[in-house]
């Protein structure tokens, strides 16, 4: 608990420095969003100002994001896609289908 409320102080401090929202003169607005709009076309060589900042200028944060969402979804579909019961083994087919796919196999070698 004690860990927590470290945190939560922690995070107060930090926002409490950030600027302030929509502010005119913020680092964002007087410097990088100049620069990103001056040199995106001319050094990405990509029309799209927004592709460009999204595949070269910050390739490696879409990347890690990719990744991220990625790794989530295999760990859902692992999770939810393994089923065991109460023994902790996997479920055995019902023996109505091993016969029916017994059926199919013999009326294949048939043909």
């Amino acid at each position: 608990m004690l860990c927590l409320g470290l945190l939560g102080v922690l995070l107060l401090v930090a926002t409490a420095s950030l600027p302030p929202l929509r502010q005119a003169d913020a680092p964002i607005r007087t410097r990088v969003e100049p620069y990103y709009i001056e040199n995106a076309i001319a050094q990405t060589a990509t029309p799209n100002i927004v592709s460009a900042i999204l595949a070269d200028y910050r390739s490696f944060d879409t990347f890690g994001e990719t990744t991220v969402v990625f790794a989530a979804g295999l760990a859902v579909f692992l999770l939810l896609g393994r089923q065991e019961d109460d023994r902790g083994s996997a479920p055995e087919a019902p023996p109505d289908s091993r016969a029916a796919i017994a059926k199919r196999s013999k009326r294949s070698e048939r043909s």
